[in-house]
């Protein structure tokens, strides 16, 4: 399995997707070997079970520019791929986004196996096109790798549909498998007050939660301005922002524009720990993307207990169940995002229907679950 991101280095969702599904297929394979980037104080090699070891490559050339330097670290990856495979017999490679792509073609070629790539989202998606040089190039290299690949998995149907045509790929070429969730770590070292403490946010506040990626697509400007509107209705809300990104100073301007930074907290990134102690003391949790292939997190939003508000967007709208499992609001619409949080924060039947049709929809999210189907589609590339 080649993956860019691998806990501890936890950028996006594909770290904590290649994880879960990791460990599960240990189980049912004779040995998985997870080929990943170096991360400081992070053991190179490290043997997390008898079937399952994570190998962290040295990047022996950096580069600033993000295109460039990955283009350095997939000839790395796939050296050290090569060296491991004196000693290892590999059945076939699995290639999780574009950023992996490379090496993982160069390995189907050099060992003559099947190669599986995973999309978790695409350049044409996220960028809303193709708007400038490296687009393009990135968006070469995902239909290269969809094109060199035996199967390509899709987290849900939204997303099978987008690589089916971007990359006019044959729907059969294309499986459908969820992301799993990890319900454990929602639990973990779970302590609400604390971590209210720790954000400087009041033990009374009604807290309305966003966790991600300060960019574009996740929506979180559409949230802020959706803010004031909440606050009139509910004096004691309090915004919590989790996250970093380039977006960030330009919503700390916005909150202060807005009149509402004595009511927004923005924490960065911040550890498992404290994240789950959020998610438990969250009134509801928001997840306002604008192009979201799977979210995870209204997920773990589940997981805990805590009411979720989407917009009806890609695989957002597959997970969540409206009226049942969630509130769906309209994509880049603050209004509609203030009628959804309002709603659940003045309703208490609401909340309590949707809370129980929550714990109910997650689990249908197992790592087992995804681990045998991802198993079943190895098996169908060996064939």
């Amino acid at each position: 399995m080649l993956t860019w991101e691998f806990p501890p280095r936890i950028v996006g969702g594909i770290a904590r997707h290649c994880w879960g599904l990791a460990r599960a297929l240990a189980h049912r394979l004779d040995a998985v070997h997870v080929v990943t980037l170096e991360f400081p104080d992070a053991a190179p090699v490290e043997n997390l079970n008898t079937n399952l070891t994570i190998h962290r490559i040295r990047v022996e050339i950096g580069h600033p520019g993000f295109l460039q330097w990955t283009l350095l670290f997939n000839h790395f990856m796939a050296k050290y791929s090569l060296m491991l495979s004196r000693k290892e017999q590999f059945d076939l490679v699995h290639a999780h986004d574009w950023l992996c792509f490379l090496s993982g073609i160069e390995l189907k070629h050099a060992l003559n196996i099947p190669l599986i790539v995973t999309f978790h989202s695409t350049e044409f998606g996220r960028a809303g096109g193709l708007h400038h040089p490296d687009s393009y190039a990135i968006h070469g290299i995902e239909w290269w790798g969809a094109f060199e690949s035996r199967y390509v998995i899709t987290t849900s149907n939204q997303m099978r549909k987008e690589v089916c045509s971007v990359f006019q790929l044959p729907e059969q070429k294309v499986r459908i498998i969820p992301n799993g969730i990890d319900v454990s770590r929602v639990l973990r070292g779970c302590d609400p007050q604390k971590a209210l403490q720790r954000v400087g946010v009041p033990l009374s506040a009604s807290v309305v939660l966003f966790v991600g990626r300060l960019v574009h697509q996740k929506g979180v400007e559409y949230l802020v301005r959706a803010f004031p509107k909440i606050l009139r209705e509910n004096p004691d809300a309090w915004l919590v922002i989790v996250g970093d990104g380039p977006l960030r100073s330009r919503l700390e301007d916005l909150s202060k524009e807005l009149q509402i930074s004595h009511s927004v907290r923005f924490t960065g990134f911040i550890p498992d720990e404290l994240l789950a102690g959020l998610l438990h003391a969250a009134a509801v949790l928001v997840v306002p993307s604008v192009y979201e292939p799977f979210g995870i997190v209204a997920l773990e939003g589940m997981a805990a207990g805590t009411p979720v508000v989407v917009s009806k967007v890609g695989g957002l709208a597959e997970i969540v169940e409206h009226e049942q499992s969630g509130l769906w609001v309209y994509p880049e619409d603050s209004e509609s995002i203030a009628w959804g949080v309002c709603r659940v924060l003045s309703d208490p039947d609401l909340r309590t229907r949707l809370i129980r049709g929550g714990l109910k929809r997650v689990q249908e999210f197992t790592w087992e679950a995804v681990a045998d189907q991802t198993y079943k589609v190895y098996q169908e590339a060996l064939q």
